[in-house]
């Protein structure tokens, strides 16, 4: 779970001490902080927009499968006796002559 956004950091305020950080060299690096979480989010964001986009994909993918109904496949043996049925019906009784 994300417990910061650049908003929060933005906000942050820190004690000041006489012997303490350099408040432009803080707030130099929270900046960066900032920017990164901003370019995470924004990562995140796109992630999660592209993953729902492959989930429909594939969900209409599996939908379009189950509709198409594959035909039974030819032996040759099939192929062979429709060969034979049509030529009976083209060239009818002369084969047999």
């Amino acid at each position: 779970m994300i417990k910061l956004n650049s908003k929060i950091i933005l906000e942050k305020e820190f004690k000041k001490s006489m012997k303490g950080y350099s408040i432009e060299q803080v707030d130099q690096f929270l900046d960066q902080i900032m920017e990164d979480y901003d370019a995470f989010e924004k990562q995140l964001n796109e992630l999660r927009a592209e993953n729902e986009r492959l989930k429909a994909d594939l969900e209409n993918s599996t939908r379009r499968q189950a509709t198409v109904q594959t035909p039974t496949p030819n032996t040759n043996f099939d192929i062979l006796k429709r060969l034979s049925n049509l030529e009976k019906h083209v060239f009818g009784s002369k084969l047999s002559e």
